[in-house]
């Protein structure tokens, strides 16, 4: 896909679908709802979508590197 435009190339919903969930995404924000200049309702929004197989591949990296470092050779 490098060099390619998405002009030019036919991209499906499950195509970016699948990207997402291999990868993974995080989406964060933040939504205020005020009158008058005064806060009534503020919302921290953090959501994670990945599947549960790049999820559980990640955290086996994280815990191998976690061991690598904490194991004392000396």
């Amino acid at each position: 896909m490098a060099g390619e435009s998405l002009q030019t190339k036919d991209v499906s919903l499950l195509d970016v679908l699948d990207a997402v969930l291999e990868k993974g995404v995080v989406l964060k924000g933040d939504i205020t709802i005020s009158i008058a200049g005064v806060d009534l309702v503020y919302l921290d929004l953090r959501v994670l979508l990945a599947s549960v197989e790049t999820l559980v591949q990640a955290r086996d990296k994280e815990l191998k590197e976690f061991r690598e470092e904490t194991i004392d050779f000396s």
